[in-house]
C-alpha cells in the first residue's frame, strides 16, 4: 500500500556550489558505473505562478522521488511535502501560488504490474493533502467500505492547469472498448479541494482523445483519432466543433494546438503554410477571422518546431518559446526578457540556459537551468535588479565535468544523398585518432533521439565515452523532428536504408580519423536492439561485436503477439504503412528480420530482456536466442531481469548490465583485446 509522508521538519540542504572549470584533461579512474544511472538528486524544477517558490522532485540515495518545496530567495527553506515508500513523485503542476496537483512514477524500481498515473493535491507548505485519482483498478477496490469515494478511478489522468486562481484543474476520463483499447475521452473541472468534478464538454467530437483548454479552463480544440484518420477540431461560439485538418492516423505532423492568447489567436505547431520548408512551425491562427491565413510566426532551418510556449500567467500573453535544434533554447518576442536572456547566457559561457518562469515580467528573482555537454542540469537563482547569478542545486553533483566527454552535433549526407544528424562524444581527455567505437542506434524508430542524440548530458553516451569509446549516434531516416522528408523516407525502410544510414554514420566517423573501423561495435535497445542484429546479420564484417536489449527480433512477432501493448489498430493501420504489410511485404518482412538470418550473424553478441516487457515481449530475445544457437553461435552472452519492462529501472540492474557491457566491449574491441 502507499502511505503519504506526512509533513514535518523534513529539510533539505539544495546550495552547492557551481562546478568547476571544464578542463580537457582526462582521468585514469573513470567514474564507477552507478554514478552515471543513479536518480539525480532533484528533478523537474518548477516555479510557482508568483516565481517565489520553487517545487521539484528530490532523491535521496536509493530512495524514492518526494515532492519538495523551497522558496527561490531562500534556497535553505526546501521541505519535503509529500512522498510514497513504493512510488516516485512524478509531473508537478502549481494549481494556484498555495497549492499543488502530481501524480506519480516508477522511476527507479521495476514494477511488473502496469499502473495509471493517479493524481494527489497538497497545499505548498505540506497541509491539506487529497488524494484525488487512483494508480489502478485495485487501489479502488481495495478500500472495502460502503461510503461512497471520492476518489476518482484509474482511468482518470490530469490533463491541465487552470489559471484563474482557484484549487481547480481540468482531468482526461478515458473510455474503451471490450478489449481495452482506448476509444474515446471526454474532460471534466476538478476542485483539488473537495474533489467536486464538473463537465467541460457536452457535445464532444466523435473519438476524441487529446484536447486543449484555455486559460480559464474551456476547451478550445480537440484532436480525433479512427482507426485510420487524425482530425483536428475547434470548437465554435455556439459550442460546435468544426473540423479544420485530417489526415492519415499514421502520418507526422498534425497540427498541435498551444495556447490562445488574449487577441483570441489560437499557437500551435503545423505543417509550413508557406512550404518554404518540409519541417514543422510555430503559428498563430486568428479564431475571429477564420479565412485569415496562418501565420508563420517562428521556423528552425533542418528541425522542426517542437517546444512550448511561456506565457505571462497574470495576462496570457506569449512572451516566448522553449525548444530544441542540436540543444535547448528560447526564442523570446518579449524584449525584456530576451535582454535577460542575453545577460544570462553571457554570465555563464558554455552552458545552455532555460529560464523557468510563470510570473516572468514582475519577477524579482527567476529560475534558470543550465546544461552542456558535460555537465548535467544546474538550478541558479537569477535576481532581476542585481543581475546576479547564485547555485541553487547540482542534479548530479557526483559527476564531475573533468571526467566527461566533449559532444558534436554534425549533419552529414547518406549515400543516396539524404541529410542526416549525426552525434559524435568524443572520450574525455586529448583527442585521439583511430579510437575503438560504439554505434549507439537509438529506439523507436520513430522519435527523435532525445534521450541520446541532443547535446546535454546523458548516461548511456557518457559511460560508454569514460571508457575509452567513441560513441557515434545516428538519427537515421525515420527519426523525427528533422521535417517530413526525413521522417517519411524511413517508411517500409527497417533493415534497407535506415540500416544503412546506421553504416553511413560509422563510415563518417572513420572518414575523420577518430574511429578504428577493425574495433566497432554496435548497440542499441528497442528498435536500436533490431537495428543491432540486423547490423551483424546485413554486414557480419563491418562490426566485431553487438549488445543490444529489449530488441526487436522478428518483425512477424510484433503482428502476432496479441498481448503486446501494440494497439489493434497500429497493428492493422499503422505498422503495413511504416514497417510493411505481412502479405504484400512478405518477403521483405523475412529478409529483414534478424531470426529469420540468424545464420549469418557470427560475432559476439550480449541480450538482455526483461521479463515483464509488454512493448516488445521477451519473445523476441528467446527466439533469437535459440536461432542463433542452432545456427552454432556459441558466443552469445544473455541475460534476463525477470520484474523489468521495457528497459531497466532498478538501479541494481543498471549497474549489473552495464558493468556486463563494459567487461563485453574490453573483450572484444578495448585495448587489449585481439586485433
Amino acid at each position: 500500500m502507499m502511505k503519504l509522508f506526512a509533513r514535518g521538519p523534513a529539510w533539505l540542504a539544495l546550495t552547492l556550489l557551481l562546478s568547476a572549470p571544464l578542463s580537457s584533461q582526462g582521468t585514469a579512474n573513470p567514474p564507477p558505473v552507478a554514478d552515471f544511472f543513479r536518480a539525480p538528486a532533484a528533478q523537474e524544477p518548477v516555479p510557482s505562478p508568483d516565481g517565489k517558490k520553487v517545487a521539484t522532485v528530490i532523491f535521496a540515495t536509493n530512495g524514492r522521488g518526494k515532492l519538495a518545496v523551497f522558496e527561490l530567495a531562500r534556497p535553505e527553506s526546501a521541505k519535503v511535502i509529500a512522498g510514497f515508500g513504493d512510488f516516485d513523485v512524478a509531473d508537478i503542476h502549481w494549481v494556484n501560488d498555495e497549492r499543488l496537483v502530481f501524480s506519480v512514477s516508477d522511476a527507479g524500481h521495476a514494477l511488473i504490474a502496469p499502473i495509471w498515473p493517479g493524481l494527489w493535491a497538497v497545499d505548498a507548505d505540506g497541509g491539506n493533502p487529497r488524494h484525488l485519482i487512483y494508480v489502478n483498478n485495485e487501489e479502488a477496490s481495495s478500500t472495502r467500505t460502503s461510503i461512497k469515494s471520492h476518489v476518482l478511478p484509474y482511468f482518470w489522468t490530469f490533463d491541465a492547469e487552470i489559471h484563474d486562481g482557484s484549487p481547480d484543474v481540468v482531468v482526461r476520463h478515458h473510455s474503451f472498448d471490450g478489449r481495452g483499447q482506448m476509444v474515446g475521452t471526454s474532460i471534466s473541472r476538478l476542485n483539488t479541494r473537495t474533489g467536486q468534478l464538473k463537465s467541460l464538454v457536452e457535445k464532444a467530437p466523435e473519438d476524441a482523445q487529446y484536447w486543449w483548454t484555455g486559460r480559464d479552463g474551456r476547451p478550445i480544440a480537440a484532436m480525433s483519432r479512427t482507426k485510420a484518420q487524425t482530425a483536428l477540431h475547434l470548437i465554435q461560439p455556439d459550442g460546435s466543433w468544426k473540423q479544420i485538418y485530417e489526415t492519415s492516423a499514421w502520418v507526422n505532423g498534425v497540427p498541435h494546438p498551444l495556447a490562445l492568447d488574449p487577441q483570441h489567436q489560437l499557437w500551435m505547431i503545423a505543417a509550413d503554410p508557406e512550404h518554404t520548408s518540409d519541417a514543422s512551425v510555430l503559428l498563430r491562427y486568428s479564431l475571429d477571422d477564420p479565412e485569415a491565413q496562418p501565420q508563420v510566426v517562428l521556423g528552425l532551418k533542418g528541425y522542426d518546431f517542437r517546444g512550448t510556449l511561456v506565457t505571462e500567467r497574470s495576462t496570457g500573453e506569449v512572451l516566448g518559446a522553449h525548444f530544441e535544434t542540436d540543444a535547448p533554447s528560447t526564442h523570446w518576442f518579449n524584449p525584456r526578457m530576451r535582454a535577460i536572456q542575453a545577460d544570462i547566457d553571457a554570465q555563464l559561457g558554455g552552458t545552455a540556459n532555460t529560464i523557468h518562469c510563470s510570473t516572468c515580467l514582475d519577477a524579482e528573482s527567476l529560475l534558470v537551468e543550465a546544461i552542456s555537454d558535460r555537465q548535467p542540469p544546474l538550478l541558479l537563482r537569477y535576481v532581476v535588479a542585481t543581475k546576479k547569478l547564485s547555485a541553487l542545486l547540482v542534479s548530479r553533483s557526483w559527476i564531475d565535468p573533468k571526467q566527461m566527454g566533449v559532444r558534436e552535433p554534425f549533419t552529414i549526407k547518406s549515400r543516396d544523398g539524404l541529410s542526416m544528424p549525426v552525434m559524435i562524444t568524443h572520450p574525455p581527455g586529448p583527442r585521439q585518432a583511430k579510437r575503438p567505437a560504439v554505434v549507439l542506434v537509438h529506439g523507436g524508430p520513430w522519435v527523435r533521439g532525445t534521450h541520446w542524440a541532443d547535446w546535454g548530458w546523458h548516461a548511456i553516451a557518457q559511460f560508454l565515452a569514460s571508457r575509452g569509446y567513441l560513441v557515434i549516434e545516428p538519427e537515421f531516416r525515420g527519426s523525427i523532428g528533422y521535417g517530413y522528408k526525413h521522417y517519411a523516407a524511413g517508411f517500409k525502410q527497417w533493415g534497407l536504408k535506415m540500416q544503412d544510414d546506421v553504416s553511413d554514420a560509422m563510415d563518417f566517423a572513420v572518414a575523420k580519423g577518430w574511429a578504428d573501423p577493425q574495433r566497432v561495435c554496435i548497440a542499441g535497445a528497442s528498435y536500436g536492439g533490431y537495428a543491432t542484429l540486423m547490423g551483424l546479420a546485413k554486414e557480419p564484417d563491418r562490426y566485431r561485436c553487438g549488445v543490444e536489449w529489449v530488441g526487436v527480433s522478428d518483425i512477424q512477432l510484433m503482428y502476432s503477439i496479441h498481448w503486446s501493448d501494440a494497439g489493434d489498430a497500429y497493428k492493422q493501420y499503422g505498422m503495413p504503412r511504416l514497417i510493411g504489410d505481412l502479405v504484400a511485404d512478405a518477403q521483405q518482412l523475412k529478409d529483414t528480420s534478424p531470426v529469420q538470418q540468424a545464420a549469418r550473424i557470427n560475432k559476439p553478441l550480449l541480450m538482455g530482456y526483461g521479463g515483464a516487457d509488454r512493448r516488445v515481449p521477451m519473445e523476441h530475445g528467446q527466439a533469437m536466442r535459440e536461432a542463433l544457437a542452432a545456427a552454432g553461435n556459441k558466443d552469445v552472452e544473455w541475460v534476463v531481469y525477470p520484474e523489468e519492462g521495457h528497459g531497466w529501472t532498478k538501479l541494481e540492474n543498471n549497474i549489473d548490465f552495464w558493468t556486463r557491457v563494459e567487461r563485453f566491449l574490453a573483450r572484444n574491441i578495448g585495448e587489449n583485446a585481439p586485433r
